[in-house]
């Protein structure tokens, strides 16, 4: 067995409170992954052409709010 499969296995053993807390945990750790890939993607510039692209589409009044008011 390998440790991935260790891992499974003391999950799939874990009480309904301690499994919660784990995946709470793994949510956090992959949204703060997330946040800074885009913290990282943006400082290096690979997303200004969405901005440039957002700016066009906002001078030409193509831009709607999201979401929607209503």
């Amino acid at each position: 067995m390998d440790r991935v499969e260790e891992i499974e296995s003391a999950i799939d053993r874990l009480p309904p409170e301690d499994y919660r807390r784990v995946v709470a945990w793994l949510r956090a750790r992959e949204q703060k992954t997330w946040d800074d890939q885009i913290d990282h993607d943006s400082a290096t510039g690979k997303l200004d052409h969405l901005f440039a692209e957002a700016d066009a589409e906002s001078s030409q009044g193509r831009l709607r709010d999201w979401p929607p008011r209503g």
